[in-house]
């Protein structure tokens, strides 16, 4: 289904041959900075769009928290149900966002380019100035709140990308997303068995290495909390709720890993990170949304999330 030239489903380009999923690439990428042909670094300016089910805007908006910018960068919120319109302002008085008076994503996008035919993600960022997308490049939005941004950030912000670890961050960050962050998609959206078994033993190699890990180090990067660890919690945060069994993924449970169960509750117990996950939002666009194949539209009442409260002992284990 499309509005316009845009589509709101995967299954219209984003399916091979072979029944793999192929993830499409972003449309708006400039750059942040101070360079010219790049988006000017400047508070108030930009609006992120997001969704509380989906994993690259989650991290974004755990980034702005943990360094300060709430007040730098507006955050809209569309609903965690992504309708056959595309994601909706629902959550809003009158059902559109108050600040760019839209009702769905789409629509900004096809205001921002009219011959722009995949799908409008979260996030997007918005120049408000220009009631514009400039930026859904989820893959390096983070970079920009933890690099150029740095000079907005509140005092004593943490540094979530250091530059000693930057090429290394990056690298990890890379491996993180084609084999775990992406690989639960590729299962859950495959249409075909070879592409979910391939998929599957993608996902679970990636899990059973940062166990082994994190059984050596706090977090991925010693003892410092970096961008790595945000995009690494994102995809735990919906495993044991929503790809565990929307997506198949279901050798094993997120709390089956002693160490990545242990390290995954440590971040969620930082205000951030449990300020900005919401468990019920996030089985609702997996079980609701097109993801779940589910005509009855059941939500299912499990798991228990209080478990994510329960001491974690991680400071101990790993005590200078």
């Amino acid at each position: 289904m499309s509005i316009g030239k845009i589509v709101t489903s995967e299954d219209v380009k984003e399916i091979g041959e072979d029944g793999k999923f192929n993830r499409q690439q972003n449309h708006f990428t400039t750059p942040f900075g101070n360079d010219a042909g790049m988006l000017p670094v400047e508070a108030g300016r930009y609006r992120l769009l997001w969704s509380a089910v989906c994993p690259w805007a989650h991290r974004s908006v755990i980034a702005i928290k943990l360094l300060g910018l709430e007040e730098v960068i507006s955050i809209g919120q569309a609903s965690p149900v992504r309708t056959a319109n595309g994601w909706e302002f629902s959550l809003d008085p009158n059902g559109v966002d108050p600040v760019l008076g839209i009702r769905y994503l789409p629509e900004i996008y096809a205001r921002s380019d009219p011959e722009y035919s995949g799908r409008a993600t979260v996030p997007a960022v918005v120049d408000i100035k220009q009631g514009k997308v400039v930026n859904n490049d989820y893959f390096n939005l983070t970079y920009y709140w933890e690099t150029v941004f740095k000079p907005l950030h509140k005092p004593q912000a943490p540094d979530l990308f250091p530059e000693h670890l930057r090429e290394d961050i990056r690298q990890f960050n890379q491996v993180l997303f084609d084999e775990l962050n992406n690989g639960v998609y590729k299962a859950g959206f495959a249409q075909s068995q070879q592409a979910y078994e391939d998929a599957y033993h993608l996902v679970f190699n990636r899990l059973d290495q940062l166990e082994e890990r994190l059984s050596r180090s706090r977090y991925l990067f010693g003892d410092q909390l970096t961008d790595a660890d945000i995009r690494l919690y994102v995809t735990l945060a919906r495993f044991d709720v929503a790809y565990y069994s929307v997506f198949k993924t279901n050798r094993n449970r997120l709390t089956d890993f002693p160490n990545l169960w242990a390290y995954a509750r440590e971040l969620y117990q930082m205000p951030a990170f449990a300020e900005s996950t919401d468990f019920q939002a996030i089985k609702q666009g997996y079980w609701l949304g097109s993801h779940g194949n589910n005509p009855y539209d059941i939500l299912p009442l499990g798991p228990d999330v209080s478990i994510w409260q329960t001491a974690h002992q991680r400071d101990k284990q790993f005590q200078l």
